[in-house]
């Protein structure tokens, strides 16, 4: 699978978030379903998840490193390294909005790639 914006902007989160804030700091932190509520009750329900640390975002897409993180009101920007199939990397920006819902809005850097991302119980 080639490595996409999306997945760039989701590892680009978790390095930037390592780097600059620790996990008190980063509210981020979670497993979350891409585009669909996470139910408890039915994990295995092939529904793309996405777990966000304050190092790594690890997708469907691959394992994004997190370099660096910037913080402009609510919206987190990240610049991540993510590794793709075949062990291609590339690096890239992305943005992770968080909403009082418990969701994430994500965009990447060109607006190629949109999600919300529901935040999994603990």
């Amino acid at each position: 699978m080639p490595v996409t914006a999306k997945m760039l902007g989701i590892v680009a989160l978790g390095m930037f978030a390592l780097t600059v804030l620790g996990a008190d700091d980063f509210p981020l932190v979670g497993t979350y379903t891409e585009d669909q509520v996470c139910r408890a009750d039915s994990p295995d329900s092939g529904v793309p998840r996405v777990k966000i640390t304050v190092r790594h975002i690890d997708s469907r897409f691959g394992l994004c490193t997190i370099l660096s993180t910037k913080r402009v009101g609510a919206t987190f920007a990240l610049h991540v390294e993510c590794e793709g199939s075949g062990g291609s990397r590339m690096m890239g920006d992305i943005n992770f909005t968080p909403r009082d819902d418990k969701t994430l809005d994500f965009w990447d850097q060109d607006g190629a790639y949109t999600a919300t991302l529901y935040k999994c119980p603990d």
